[in-house]
């Protein structure tokens, strides 16, 4: 399938790549169809709607910043995701970027983007007891 992107023309969409967020994601409950797109030769990715062209998010594996960071989800989310093997369950964090700040780049911390990796079906959760908050100051 091919789809139009305001940042990235014309794209070649593979289907089994589409990660779902039935709920959408915080701000886009009605958009529930991404795919993951590599940004140039760096961890970070671009996770593009499907179906707005206008909407895409820079994320990044936040484990590559903060080690340390757990999120912890309940058992309901953990059966919301159906993960078997705990390897898969994957794990984003919407990244932002101002240059007008002290701290341009940041990482939202306390609501993780976390998927299940086999079925490629996930959701935003809002980690409520986290020390991570939404601007994680990333030192870049």
């Amino acid at each position: 399938m091919k789809i139009q992107t305001t940042r990235f023309g014309e794209i070649e969409l593979d289907d089994n790549k589409l990660i779902s967020f039935p709920r959408g994601i915080l701000g886009f409950d009605h958009l529930k169809a991404y795919f993951l797109m590599d940004y140039k030769d760096t961890p970070i990715k671009w996770l593009q709607s499907r179906d707005d062209p206008d909407v895409a998010f820079m994320v990044v594996d936040p484990f590559l910043f903060f080690p340390d960071y757990v999120p912890e989800l309940s058992q309901v989310e953990k059966n919301l995701l159906e993960i078997q093997d705990p390897a898969d369950l994957a794990v984003l964090a919407i990244m932002n970027v101002d240059r007008n700040q002290k701290q341009p780049v940041t990482l939202n911390l306390q609501a993780p983007l976390v998927f299940n990796a086999n079925d490629m079906k996930g959701f935003q959760v809002v980690l409520e007891k986290s020390k991570f908050s939404v601007k994680e100051a990333v030192a870049v």
